[in-house]
C-alpha cells in the first residue's frame, strides 16, 4: 500500500514538472514570437542627380605612305601631326598636366589582288593623345569644335569622350541618411494602420549604390549628368 502511495506521489511530481516545463517552454515561445511579430521590414530610397567630376577623351590619327617613302620622313610627319594637335588642346585651355601623349606605333599593310600577288605595301603610323580632365565642361565644348584640325589638314579619329563620377564617397553619407528617414518614413505608415509606434533599428542592410547616365538604363560613361540611386532595408521594432 505504501509503495502505491509513493508512486501515486512520484507521478504526481512527474506530471507537475512536466507541466512547469511545458509552460516554460510556451512563454517563452510566446514572447519570442511577440518579438518576430512586433518588427517591420521596409526600405528607404535616396536618389541624386550629379555632374560627372572626371572626362577621359582619347584622339588618334595614322600617317601612311609607300614602303619606297623613307621612313625617317614618315616619323617627322606624324611627330608634327601629334604636336599640333597637342597645341590645339593648350590654346583651348587644358594644361600639359591634362594631356597624355601616347607612342607612335609602326605597321606595315599589304594589299594583294584576287590571285594573292602583293601589289602595294606601305608604312603606317598611329599617334594618340588623351585628356583627362576634371574640367568636364570644357571637354565637351573642344570636342565640338576639333574637326577644325581637319579643315587644316590635320586628319584624326574623336573618340568619345567618358564621363565619370568619382566622387561617391563625398555623398555617400548624405544619402545613407536620406534612405534611413525614407525608411522610417514607410515604418510610420505601416505603424499607422497596425496602430502601433515605431521604435529603434533592429537591423539595417545597406545596398549597392548605383550609377547610371541620366535616362539610361545601362551605362555609367557617356552622359554628363549622373543618376545616384541606393536602397537600404531596415528593420524597426514595433512598440505598442
Amino acid at each position: 500500500m505504501k509503495n502505491n502511495r509513493n508512486a501515486m506521489a512520484w507521478s504526481g511530481l512527474m506530471v507537475a514538472i512536466g507541466l512547469s516545463v511545458a509552460g516554460y517552454f510556451v512563454s517563452q515561445t510566446l514572447y519570442k514570437s511577440k518579438i518576430a511579430v512586433n518588427v517591420a521590414e521596409v526600405k528607404g530610397l535616396a536618389e541624386r542627380t550629379v555632374r560627372a567630376t572626371q572626362a577621359i577623351w582619347k584622339l588618334d590619327f595614322t600617317v601612311s605612305a609607300d614602303a619606297t617613302t623613307p621612313l625617317e620622313g614618315l616619323y617627322r610627319e606624324a611627330e608634327a601631326r601629334q604636336q599640333a594637335i597637342r597645341d590645339y588642346l593648350l590654346q583651348a585651355g587644358f594644361t600639359s598636366s591634362d594631356i597624355t601623349i601616347g607612342v607612335i606605333d609602326y605597321a606595315v599593310r599589304e594589299y594583294r589582288n584576287n590571285n594573292q600577288v602583293l601589289v602595294e605595301r606601305q608604312h603606317s603610323l598611329t599617334g594618340s593623345l588623351e585628356v583627362n580632365s576634371a574640367d568636364v565642361g570644357r571637354v565637351a565644348d573642344v570636342r565640338a569644335g576639333v574637326n577644325s584640325l581637319i579643315a587644316k589638314g590635320i586628319p584624326l579619329n574623336n573618340h568619345a569622350p567618358r564621363y565619370l563620377f568619382t566622387a561617391l564617397n563625398a555623398i555617400k553619407p548624405d544619402m545613407l541618411r536620406e534612405a534611413t528617414q525614407n525608411a522610417r518614413i514607410a515604418a510610420n505608415e505601416f505603424a499607422s494602420m497596425a496602430d502601433v509606434k515605431v521604435g529603434g533599428i533592429q537591423h539595417a542592410r545597406q545596398g549597392n549604390f548605383s550609377i547610371r547616365d541620366t535616362g539610361e538604363q545601362y551605362g555609367d560613361d557617356r552622359k554628363i549628368e549622373k543618376d545616384v540611386r541606393v536602397v537600404t532595408s531596415i528593420t524597426f521594432y514595433m512598440t505598442e
